[in-house]
């Protein structure tokens, strides 16, 4: 069975329920996973998450994973000023920031500073993402809660911390 066998068979049970998909979804992924937690009746809202200064291929890794595990909707940035801009003009759940930004390599930790004191964004949790634990814990010192490293994305742990704020 391939995946696209898979999706359409999911898309033609839909209609035999008469249940038609009126939200828009960044996949088929997220539709299907959105609508298996209605018939079971765990209906949620959806979580946006603003992830700030990660490389391409690092941010499609992280946003199909936030979208497939959690249903969330993902906001990227750049740069600090893009993420302040996104940050006056939505609702935020949760806040990744790269150790390093790829676009200018300037410090993420500064922003997580930022975030963390600002009045603003206080209330926003905050996360870092970094293998070195060492920084993880610096971030934390700021306020931050512990993030999760590229490397770690897919464990255990990294999805426990993520479903404590996005779930």
């Amino acid at each position: 069975m391939s995946f696209r066998n898979g999706n359409e068979r999911f898309l033609a049970s839909l209609a035999t329920l008469r249940v038609l998909p009126i939200v828009v979804t960044n996949s088929l992924c997220e539709l299907r996973y959105r609508v298996l937690r209605i018939l079971k009746g765990d209906v949620m809202t959806q979580k946006t998450v603003l992830s700030i200064g990660q490389c391409r291929p690092d941010q499609a890794a992280i946003s199909h994973y936030l979208t497939s595990h959690f249903g969330a909707r993902v906001l990227t940035a750049d740069l600090p000023n893009d993420a302040y801009q996104l940050l006056n003009n939505q609702s935020i759940d949760l806040i990744l920031v790269n150790r390093k930004l790829d676009a200018d390599y300037s410090d993420g930790m500064e922003i997580v500073q930022h975030l963390c004191t600002d009045k603003s964004t206080a209330e926003i949790p905050v996360m870092l993402v970094s293998n070195f634990a060492e920084w993880q814990e610096k971030a934390v010192e700021f306020g931050a809660i512990y993030g999760f490293g590229k490397a770690e994305l897919n464990r255990p742990e990294t999805k426990q911390r993520l479903s404590d704020v996005l779930q």
